[in-house]
């Protein structure tokens, strides 16, 4: 039944549709507040379009029935010619802004109001409401009979600016307040831009071509200052109430007391109450150990908001308190705003420079004029790789906006093009690694470049060196992170080949290594030569050549030479090997100092046994994908893995319908419960090894 149908009788079409209007309204008021302020939508967009549709149509059958606080004005109007002056009824002043962001500030605040308001030590602790300092742009909105009139920019408190055309197309500011409203209701509160909000704006903007905004409170502040409020609507705005302007009665008395509003607390349940948002962060808090917890709890928190803040702000909760304690050039006594670091700057692009990682990873970094930031001086910052450089477009000499959150990489957020002078180069990545000269390369779909010669590039050397000695490649047990860091540092690694070079004397000589240790390493270096060429492929560190692909690769070749000499459709003939593998190998065996590095591994006498080509799968589960979960009775996950192995199936670490069997011990979770939804055949160590000595 549509709406219409509610009202289908014999009585005058303009009553019907007033009636069915209201209604609409009322519906749309109601899902609107569902939708906006408690993120609890009941009904699907569709639903919800079609009726505000319906009431659209209404309105511009009847324009006498459209009404200022009508659902359908949140969707902008005229252009205006610019913005009327308001003079501000209730000043909107300022809070005292303190930049010690320490816990002190918050006792030296609590401190402050006791001797104000001259407590005893023994009296007890003051009540305050902890808030959030929101980073976007104070607003004051003025209801008269429930209906929003006029919303207002702060300016310089006492004369703002009437931006009522668009706030009105913020969803979250009702236009109408809930249950019974006063005569006059003035509320203050912030309007601002979520991040991911700002993103997507941001995002839209490039690709239209037009001008990025700096951060969300400058992408806030240039929506509510649009001239065309159908602009305004386009753009994703929110709010948050904080505090109240004046409420008064016909006669024009204060009604705080008559409503019951007792504390600011009161004051901020009474604002849910009439449908306006209030952040969940606002609580009350006990004496100065409840603001330093509070403090400490949002800057841990800071960094995860999903929007900007600049600090936290401290308010006496009891409005007798707040009266008594009263002004102070033009700042309440009663309140204070503690600001914490700012995790935005502007600064200048010095250069521009590529910094390999760990893993050959590179990475453009800005450097930067030093700028003090997120509490530290920021010389340097990500640009994450080309793509994100590129799509900023960040250049050498440009004026950037440069952002640093707690313990994160200090990152270029944007380019301020107006400042930009002169002409510049578009940043382009080199395709050489800048430490040791390699090929760098990327892959398709990948956003980064890498270096291709982790065994040879001194960036990687560590990361290489680990490798290399991990328990499933040359398994040398005892050379972990810290001696890896000793070796290099002093000079004794420079590339794989010297860890068997290694003596006695230079090992000893280490911090917190004695003789006896460095002659167990010096024992487990030389045991570690004897090993399989599947060991020493997986050893070398080649990109997407993982355990299970270097016993495939060593079993197809069986020897290292042929391997190396193998072209494209060679490599594509090994089992489970594409074409992104493929290239992987054959870029990493292009490069002579990998050759080098290879033969000079051999020659210090890493050595294995090579066995004759097995182009075909063999052994009794020739072809067959295996998954193993749970713990086995006897056998480790290893031990089984390499039995399924050596008789020719694929070992699998995730159920799926192209997986043969899988084997199952105690404690098996979810993939056994994925066999068994999917019907592939679940069977138990027992069964496995009778399996494998069958056709032994």
């Amino acid at each position: 039944m549509s709406t219409g149908d509610l009202f289908a009788s014999d009585a005058d079409p303009r009553d019907q549709a007033a009636q069915e209007a209201e209604a609409l309204r009322a519906q749309l008021r109601h899902h609107g507040h569902l939708y906006y302020v408690l993120d609890a939508p009941e009904l699907p967009d569709a639903a919800y379009d079609q009726l505000f549709q319906r009431l659209q149509a209404l309105e511009a059958q009847y324009p006498e029935l459209l009404s200022a606080d009508s659902p359908t004005q949140r969707v902008g109007g005229a252009v205006l010619d610019g913005f009327a002056s308001v003079v501000h009824d209730v000043p909107m002043l300022s809070i005292r802004t303190e930049t010690d962001t320490t816990e002190m500030g918050a006792l030296d605040f609590d401190r402050r109001m006791r001797k104000e308001l001259e407590l005893r030590d023994e009296a007890p602790e003051l009540a305050y409401v902890a808030e959030l300092k929101f980073d976007g742009l104070a607003m004051s909105l003025r209801y008269e009979d429930g209906v929003l009139v006029r919303a207002a920019t702060r300016g310089d408190g006492a004369q703002g600016e009437d931006v009522t055309a668009n706030v009105r197309t913020i969803g979250q500011i009702p236009l109408r307040l809930q249950g019974e409203a006063p005569v006059l209701l003035e509320v203050r509160g912030e309007v601002y831009m979520a991040r991911a909000d700002f993103e997507a704006l941001n995002d839209a903007q490039r690709q239209r071509g037009d001008k990025t905004f700096v951060n969300p409170r400058n992408a806030a502040a240039g929506a509510v200052r649009q001239l065309d409020s159908r602009i305004a609507a386009q753009r994703p705005l929110s709010f948050f109430a904080y505090a109240l302007a004046q409420v008064k009665d016909a006669s024009g008395q204060d009604l705080s007391a008559a409503l019951g509003l007792r504390t600011h607390a009161d004051i901020l349940a009474r604002f849910q109450a009439w449908g306006f948002p209030v952040s969940h962060w606002a609580r009350v808090v006990q004496g100065g150990a409840g603001l330093v917890a509070y403090h400490q709890e949002v800057a841990t928190a800071r960094d995860a908001l999903p929007f900007d803040i600049d600090g936290v702000v401290y308010k006496v909760n009891d409005l007798a308190l707040q009266r008594r304690l009263g002004f102070v050039s033009r700042e309440p006594r009663w309140a204070v705003a503690h600001k914490f670091p700012a995790q935005e700057q502007l600064t200048t692009v010095l250069a521009i420079d590529v910094q390999v990682g760990r893993t050959g990873k590179l990475t453009p970094v800005a450097k930067l004029a030093p700028v003090f930031v997120g509490g530290v001086t920021v010389t340097n910052a990500t640009l994450h790789n080309e793509d994100e450089a590129r799509r900023k477009d960040v250049r050498v000499g440009d004026t950037v906006v440069v952002r640093r959150a707690g313990d994160v990489i200090p990152e270029v957020v944007s380019v301020l093009l107006d400042k930009r002078q002169g002409a510049s180069e578009v940043f382009t990545m080199p395709h050489a690694c800048p430490v040791c000269g390699s090929a760098a390369t990327r892959e398709p779909e990948e956003a980064d470049y890498r270096c291709t010669g982790g065994l040879y590039c001194g960036a990687q050397r560590k990361e290489a060196i680990l490798h290399f000695a991990s328990r499933k490649a040359m398994d040398v047990e005892g050379l972990g992170d810290k001696l890896v860091d000793q070796l290099v540092e002093a000079g004794l690694i420079e590339h794989l080949p010297d860890l068997y070079r290694l003596q006695l004397d230079q090992l000893a000589g280490l911090e917190r290594m004695g003789e006896k240790s460095a002659q167990n390493l010096l024992d487990v270096l030389q045991t570690s030569k004897s090993t399989t060429l599947a060991r020493f492929l997986y050893a070398l560190g080649i990109r997407h050549v993982g355990e299970t692909t270097a016993k495939d690769l060593a079993r197809h070749f069986g020897g290292l030479d042929a391997l190396m000499a193998a072209d494209e459709a060679a490599l594509l003939a090994v089992r489970d090997v594409g074409p992104t593998v493929a290239a992987s190998v054959q870029t990493f065996f292009a490069q002579m100092h990998n050759r080098e590095m290879v033969q000079a591994l051999r020659e210090v006498g890493v050595h294995w046994s090579e066995q004759a080509p097995q182009t075909e799968a063999t052994g009794a589960l020739a072809g067959k994908t295996v998954v193993l979960t749970g713990s086995l009775p006897t056998l480790s996950r290893d031990q089984a893995k390499a039995m399924l192995e050596d008789a020719g199936a694929k070992v699998s670490g995730s159920v799926s319908k192209k997986t043969d069997f899988v084997v199952a011990g105690s404690e098996a979770g979810s993939k056994l419960d994925k066999a068994n939804s999917l019907g592939v055949p679940v069977i138990d160590e027992a069964q496995m090894l009778a399996w494998l000595h069958a056709g032994s």
